[in-house]
């Protein structure tokens, strides 16, 4: 099971105050500080980090890469889809029913400021 996950930033000031107002909506908050300037989130147990690039080289996006989160409720999906549209994100799909009936997926796409494609999702009724 996935339990880390990282973007890099070429803005990373901007992208903390992204990632500080988007994860905090859904309740996610800050546990340090890293030393490329970025911010790692979460608990020691699940993470998710804005990072500068280890090789100093200019962050660029994964074409098919993509960060989710697994959230507590359809209502905090549609939080975090709303967050990141306020802060400047880019829409990748509103929230909604995604695939079978029988899966009862709810899930929201955005793009934060450099273009790292992150979901919002929950499984199950609400």
């Amino acid at each position: 099971m996935l339990t880390y996950a990282a973007v890099g930033s070429n803005d990373l000031e901007k992208a903390k105050a992204f990632y500080d107002a988007l994860l905090g909506s859904v309740g996610v908050q800050k546990m340090f500080d890293h030393p490329s300037g970025g911010r790692i989130y979460g608990t020691p147990k699940s993470m998710f980090g804005v990072l500068g690039p280890y090789d100093g080289a200019r962050a660029t996006v994964g074409n098919g890469a993509m960060s989710g989160f697994g959230l507590e409720t359809r209502a905090q999906v549609a939080a975090f889809y709303a967050k990141a549209m306020e802060m400047g994100g880019a829409c990748e799909g509103p929230p909604g029913l995604r695939g079978p009936v029988a899966a009862n997926a709810y899930f929201a796409y955005v793009r934060d400021l450099d273009g790292n494609k992150l979901c919002a999702y929950k499984f199950g009724p609400e």
